[in-house]
């Protein structure tokens, strides 16, 4: 593995912690080489469960974010990992004892978590350019929906004009922990800012969009584009089946089953309030926006 560069990020968020790992080789020009995957490794800690429901992290959780970190920082030893940044969002910004635990897993590994808030947090998953520039041509929003925040960033010919978060998410919607202003408030921003554009669509990243996309019958594999009719047809077909129904039919696991349904629910809204017709799904999310930030940082010394 010597003959690479490894970059790693951890996306400590409120449904799922991932390590992805990257790298680039050496003996090529940086500033023309993507960067490859080495390595993705996700676990359903669903800590957004507990801090939603009960203001914190609760002690079993903790410890199994603890043992976590810890294979964390030795796949990274194995990877030869140059650099890396772990990041904490939703979950972890709202959990009374969050400072407490990042000090818990901080004495174990060595590892320094930082808390992001909501804007930075969409600053970073907008940083994927470096690997997706070509699809950004034109005006888009670009959302991410997470366990416990919807990130959004607006594009206008392909630059960034906006950064917003929402603590609307799908972890919180399965707990209730939605607050009514949350929904007004996207739906003013959004229909604000798009009121002068026109053929406004929408880029989206995240697990549970990369998945309804795999499971849609109609969509443009060519281009990676889910058409909103072809989205809306699929979650219409899920809300009527229970948890194991989901599972069973399309293959889903327990972790995904659940929030697959308010995911597409809070793209359809979106969807509606901006009038887009598709959504392009270049498999992103907020790891990989960490990993290109770290990059660009070392193009920038080379």
């Amino acid at each position: 593995m010597t003959d690479s560069k490894c970059y790693a990020a951890i996306d400590i968020g409120s449904n799922a912690v991932r390590l992805l790992i990257k790298k680039v080789k050496n003996n090529e020009n940086l500033a023309n080489k993507r960067l490859s995957k080495v390595m993705l490794l996700r676990v359903p800690l669903r800590l957004g469960f507990d801090v939603f429901s009960l203001g914190e992290v609760s002690d079993a959780k903790v410890m199994k974010l603890r043992r976590l970190m810890k294979a964390f920082r030795q796949l990274m030893k194995i990877y030869e990992v140059i650099n890396y940044r772990a990041c904490a969002t939703s979950a972890m910004r709202d959990a009374q004892n969050g400072k407490s635990v990042i000090k818990k897993v901080w004495k174990d590994t060595g590892i320094n978590i930082e808390v992001i808030n909501g804007q930075e947090e969409a600053r970073m998953i907008y940083n994927n350019h470096i690997e997706c520039l070509e699809d950004r041509a034109g005006n888009y929003i670009y959302v991410d929906v997470g366990g416990g925040s919807t990130e959004i960033n607006f594009l206008i010919n392909g630059e960034l004009v906006q950064s917003l978060s929402y603590n609307i998410g799908t972890v919180r919607m399965l707990s209730n922990s939605v607050r009514e202003g949350s929904w007004e408030q996207m739906k003013s921003d959004l229909t604000r800012l798009t009121a002068d554009f026109q053929g406004v669509n929408i880029i989206g990243s995240g697990g549970n969009i990369n998945k309804l996309y795999r499971l849609a019958d109609k969509k443009d594999k060519k281009q990676s584009r889910l058409p909103i009719t072809s989205l809306q047809e699929l979650y219409d077909k899920l809300k009527v089946l229970t948890l194991e129904q989901r599972m069973e039919e399309f293959n889903l696991k327990t972790d995904r089953a659940d929030v697959i349904v308010p995911a597409a629910g809070i793209f359809l809204i979106i969807a509606g309030i901006v009038k887009a017709e598709y959504i392009h799904v270049p498999v992103i999310g907020l790891a990989d926006g960490i990993i290109d930030n770290l990059y660009a940082i070392d193009l920038k010394t080379e």
